[in-house]
């Protein structure tokens, strides 16, 4: 019985529990050297291609900006330009010339009339 009280003793200070799984360690994911390499070279060329887009995108909008303006400019000339040409309708009409003439001095005399063709 001695061993019996012994073992009874040992029990109860350590009472019998089921064995314990040994906690999982998580693997951790290893990469060799061309790995890290491939995975750092295509990070890089994704923030290379992000950045170029962007700085074509804003290039656009520049070159955008320039062709309203141009279009703008080209629309205000246009109008100044049929101004002009609804002046210079306006002044060559024939009695303006015929009335300038005469307010110089100007007198028609049909006897020194030459007629010219294009």
């Amino acid at each position: 019985m001695n061993h019996l009280a012994v073992k009874v003793a040992r029990e109860q200070k350590h009472p019998a529990a089921p064995p314990s799984q040994k906690p999982q360690r998580k693997r951790r994911l290893r990469l060799t050297l061309a790995e890290k390499l491939l995975i750092v070279s295509f990070l890089l060329f994704v923030f290379y291609a992000a950045v170029h887009t962007v700085s074509t995108q804003v290039q656009i909008y520049e070159l955008n900006k320039d062709v309203q303006k141009l279009e703008s400019a080209i629309d205000e000339q246009k109008k100044e330009n049929n101004d002009l040409y609804v002046e210079v309708q306006r002044l060559s009409a024939y009695e303006r010339i015929l009335q300038k003439a005469k307010e110089l001095g100007l007198s028609l005399n049909e006897n020194h009339i030459k007629v010219v063709q294009d």
